[in-house]
């Protein structure tokens, strides 16, 4: 073990203690590490969702850490050890961040035998990481008045400044940053008016409800206009997902949901910049999918959900002229699922079928990042043979298997939707999965997580059209609460309608690692 001290005790008592102290700290490390198998990797009815598991892996992680100062302040050679140990590993921080130079001279700067003066040979560095804890200021905007000593009536004043609220107290910035809390770090308003009281500050939760609603109207000429440029791409990721709404009539909530389209062509170096636009809809029908999609003719990239072929279906009249490339993720937790509550007994189909898949995703994942003629040609020759076996396979199996089992049911499912997800194999451009809508649907998911629902239908449409411009800035490396409160002074200002497409997030030069210089006024 690498904590153990170079020499051990010699006197048999003391390494009776010693043998002790490190069987109980072994000990309590194995049970931490049993806890932390346990919620990764257990049985999935016990298994804790990837959010949970951060919490519980994080409070595993500080139990650890707290065994280790314990040892540290009793042994200082293993103290000594692990410092030299976090000195090595801990990485070089940031270039962008600010420096501030303290120079530790000594008390005295003489040499004490000669007492001549001292000069520099040489000096230690290091470098810790410090914060500055969120400062709140004010503004004070002076306008004077200027007249004219000899002509009566000359009065001049500079203009009162365009505002965001007018009459209100906040600046665009600070607008920006409750907007930023709460949908990119899913901060609840009532948390924020909680921590906006610990400095002294009283405002009262509908306050800021009333400073970001008023910002999702001004903002929401540039979601049309975000949805509008997704809708122009060839290729698009459409999924939705439960949004509970509260429906004061009843005193309970509705079940409401969030629809989104998904555009990300970086696997295949496409030339169009990420983005993701969500909208609210009372239901999960083909109507509100039919309304988001209006008018689209591209490839729509989607789970085996009825409602999308029912948007596809040739004998409607609104019906659109996509076509569904559908999912292999899906297909391949069903196959997952029979697995685990086979266990421990054997699922043979189950298991035979995720290895298929996994050899064409592993064709898939050798290909990754190349460009669309290229990742349809590798496509064509590695896995086109193994989709064609795999159908094959597939066919034989169903013959085998009773009608309602699950597997059967699987292997159904997988024929029925074939030419939907063997269609990537024919287009460079097609991904496998929709695992990119999936991700964008995450972050919504942890909003509901601390919000519980939204407050009404408006309130869930506000959500949606703020949640797509958060996540296209992050989908572009931008930092999203500069973004916005440049993009708030901007449109408070006079921006022309015309040139909205200069203030998407991914024209944006506010990178994630950018310092906001306004921040130093």
């Amino acid at each position: 073990m690498s904590d153990l001290p170079d020499e051990l005790p010699s006197d048999p008592a003391e390494l009776r203690v010693f043998a002790a102290a490190l069987l109980d700290r072994c000990a309590r490390l194995e049970r931490l590490l049993k806890l932390a198998k346990d919620a990764q990797f257990g049985r999935s009815s016990e298994k804790l969702d990837a959010d949970q598991l951060q919490l519980v892996l994080e409070d595993i992680e500080e139990a650890v850490a707290a065994l280790e100062a314990a040892e540290d302040r009793a042994n200082p050679r293993t103290c000594e050890k692990r410092t030299a140990e976090r000195k090595a590993n801990r990485g070089q921080l940031p270039e962008h961040l600010p420096r501030i130079i303290e120079i530790l001279m000594p008390a005295a700067t003489c040499c004490p035998s000669c007492k001549g003066d001292l000069f520099e040979i040489g000096h230690d560095e290091s470098q810790r990481l410090d914060v500055v804890p969120a400062q709140y200021r004010v503004i004070v905007t002076r306008r004077p008045k200027l007249a004219c000593r000899a002509c009566h009536g000359v009065i001049l004043q500079h203009a009162a400044p365009e505002r965001l609220i007018r009459g209100g107290l906040p600046t665009e910035r600070l607008v920006a940053h409750v907007i930023d809390a709460k949908y990119h770090w899913h901060l609840p308003l009532y948390r924020q008016a909680q921590m906006l009281e610990t400095h002294g500050i009283a405002l009262d939760r509908s306050t800021l409800a009333f400073w970001v609603g008023y910002a999702a109207q001004e903002l929401k000429p540039l979601w049309h206009r975000l949805r509008q440029l997704l809708l122009a791409s060839s290729k698009l990721c459409v999924d939705e997902t439960p949004a509970p709404v509260l429906d004061p009539g009843r005193g309970r909530t509705k079940a409401g949901y969030f629809w989104a389209l998904s555009r990300d062509d970086r696997p295949w170096a496409g030339p169009d910049p990420p983005g993701v636009v969500y909208a609210y809809a009372p239901g999960r029908g083909a109507v509100h999918g039919l309304r988001l999609l209006e008018g689209y003719r591209g490839i729509i990239h989607c789970d085996g959900y009825q409602a999308y072929k029912t948007m596809t279906r040739e004998t409607r009249a609104d019906a659109l002229s996509g076509t569904l490339a559908f999912c292999w993720s899906h297909l391949r937790r069903q196959f997952v699922k029979i697995e685990r509550e086979a266990a421990p007994a054997p699922a043979p189909v189950a298991r035979e079928a995720l290895a298929r898949i996994a050899q064409l995703y592993a064709v898939e994942k050798a290909l990754r990042g190349r460009s669309a003629s290229e990742r349809c040609a590798g496509r064509q020759a590695h896995a086109r043979p193994l989709a064609t076996a795999l159908k094959q396979w597939f066919e034989a199996k169903l013959d085998h298997l009773a009608g309602k089992s699950d597997t059967a049911k699987a292997l159904r499912y997988a024929l029925r939707h074939w030419d939907g997800l063997t269609l990537y194999l024919d287009d460079g451009r097609i991904e496998m999965d929709t695992n990119a809508v999936e991700r964008a649907m995450r972050p919504i998911k942890l909003n509901a997580k601390n919000s519980l629902f939204a407050g009404c239908d408006e309130g869930a449409e506000n959500w949606a059209l703020l949640a797509s411009l958060i996540e296209t800035c992050k989908l572009n490396g931008v930092s999203a609460e500069h973004w916005l409160a440049d993009v708030l002074a901007k449109l408070v200002n006079g921006w022309p309608a015309a040139r909205l497409d200069e203030l998407l997030p991914w024209a944006s030069t506010y990178t994630m690692h950018a310092h906001d210089p306004r921040l130093a006024a």
